[in-house]
């Protein structure tokens, strides 16, 4: 067993309740974005030109959120593939995915 430390630093003056909250909601946040840049490869992406990095950061989390929609119980990686090399696959994650975003 380790015991670690973390020091924050903010301007806002916040309980011990408070700050603890905005952290794990930080982390919660960088969780998502891990997830995209190891399955989408996001912080690769050099397209910066007017709202183009706005716009791909969209379709990804569109594309994302479609992917786990889809019932198979296989990785979002391996999904991501078997959609590449397999149209009908690809079609299921789109009937998966559509429905979700229309009922948000």
């Amino acid at each position: 067993m380790s015991l670690e430390y973390r020091y924050y630093i903010s301007s806002k003056s916040l309980t011990a309740d408070e700050a603890s909250r905005a952290i794990r909601s930080h982390w919660g946040i960088e969780a998502m974005h891990w997830v995209l840049d190891v399955n989408m490869g996001e912080d690769a992406c050099q397209i910066y030109k007017d709202n183009g990095a706005a716009n791909f950061a969209c379709l990804r989390h569109m594309a994302s959120n479609m992917v786990r929609a889809e019932p198979t119980k296989i990785s979002l990686v391996a999904k991501q593939k078997r959609c590449l090399m397999n149209p009908s696959f690809l079609e299921k994650v789109l009937a998966a995915g559509i429905p979700t975003m229309v009922e948000k």
